[in-house]
């Protein structure tokens, strides 16, 4: 009671400003938390102010009030391709993918990144207020991902990390069994990986070896000094891999080069669960709705609850799709997935401070705390039902949609 007392006079104290604002929900999902019902968060610049009962958090004269039955984090989409693939489908909105060569760790997505694009707005209205996002898992090394919050005219309003990781893809997705095309075979792709980064290996330690003199510096390579930052683990590497014997590489190459892993897909994760665990590594679960064929055809809706019983951290995401409408709800796969055994509260954490968690963003992302952005969702009845409408959507205080969507 003192501390929301504490934290109301702060509010009141200070001038509301255009990022103030106070939410009231008939049940407010904190996600860190108990469950509250009939609850208000105060919202002062941008930030968490303030988190409980209605009858403990005074709400300031003057400030604006939003009313909703649920309120939750901002969803946190943990891998999509939305802002370089864009709705229309046609080639002059499609920079999610280069073909001219299998590895190209050098391509930044904030060079592609379009805020503007419609399909950014269209995830916004159902409550995603963070995406991680970048290039596409269509090639060995496709380039790399950012972490941008849904709103903004520019790429330097939306983008919070500018290099998040470094997207790379095992399996057919990245296998090009063209007459003399490379990599045609799983072999050669984890060759070529290897090659990668033992030049970038011996690339660092000429760069060491000639510490502040300028003249015994090699000569610059982008390439290089990507993926040199994924073996100094500053960036982790972000492998797409469904079928077990693609994960079980990947972990491989892991404990080979020393790098940070984040599994994307891993489709048969549960045929490896105790590798995965052992491992320690995190898993960017597939999209539970997605088409179960080709590389995903041992797919499993059950997976994600397989994940959190064998305690490996995971989350979900829209993913990458190759048709119309170029991307997934977020909110829809979870539900697909609390129904399929995961229930509530786990589909929930999997969409917020989980999947903030394994982005490295938990101190900011992902639930309802004093202090962390004022990232809220706001939905008329259960989020999960399909019938439920998202009415608001707020980032850093700021109410970036109204209506019903």
């Amino acid at each position: 009671m003192k501390l929301f007392q504490a934290l109301t006079f702060l509010v009141v104290a200070g001038v509301a400003r255009a990022q103030d604002l106070a939410v009231r929900a008939e049940r407010v999902h904190t996600v860190s938390g108990a469950v509250i019902e009939n609850g208000v968060v105060l919202v002062r610049g941008g930030k968490i102010a303030a988190v409980g009962k209605a009858a403990d958090v005074a709400v300031p004269a003057g400030l604006r009030v939003l009313t909703a039955k649920v309120a939750m984090p901002g969803l946190v989409d943990a891998h999509s391709v939305v802002g370089l693939a864009g709705y229309l489908n046609q080639p002059q909105d499609q920079d999610q993918k280069d073909p001219t060569a299998p590895i190209q760790p050098e391509l930044r997505a904030i060079d592609a990144y379009n805020a503007r694009e419609r399909l950014v707005e269209w995830v916004r209205g159902f409550g995603v207020t963070t995406i991680h996002t970048g290039h596409a898992p269509t090639a060995l090394i496709s380039g790399q991902t950012l972490v941008a919050k849904t709103r903004g005219d520019s790429v330097d309003e939306a983008v919070i990390v500018p290099c998040a990781m470094i997207a790379a893809t095992l399996g057919a997705d990245s296998r090009d069994e063209g007459p003399g095309k490379s990599p045609g075979t799983a072999a050669k792709q984890l060759a070529l990986l290897r090659e990668a980064f033992l030049g970038a290996q011996d690339h660092q330690k000429k760069l060491a070896a000639a510490g502040s003199d300028a003249s015994k510096k090699p000569d610059r390579d982008l390439r290089k000094e990507a993926l040199i930052e994924v073996l100094e683990k500053r960036v982790p590497l972000l492998v797409t891999a469904q079928r077990h014997q693609d994960i079980s590489s990947a972990l491989r190459l892991a404990k080979e080069f020393g790098f940070r892993l984040v599994l994307d897909g891993a489709s048969e994760a549960y045929v490896v669960l105790d590798e995965l665990a052992a491992a320690g590594v995190p898993v960017i679960a597939h999209a539970p709705m997605a088409r179960f064929a080709g590389e995903l055809e041992n797919a499993s809706r059950s997976t994600p609850l397989k994940l959190r019983d064998a305690r490996i951290p995971f989350a979900f995401q829209s993913g990458y799709e190759a048709y119309v409408p170029k991307t997934r709800v977020v909110l829809y796969e979870a539900a697909v997935a609390a129904a399929s055994g995961l229930g509530f509260d786990g589909a929930l954490r999997a969409i917020t401070l989980d999947a903030a968690r394994i982005l490295g963003l938990e101190k900011r992302l992902g639930s309802l705390e004093v202090g962390k952005d004022g990232d809220l969702a706001l939905y008329d009845g259960d989020p999960f039902e399909y019938t439920t409408h998202c009415i608001a959507t707020v980032i850093e205080g700021v109410v970036v949609f109204e209506g019903g969507r």
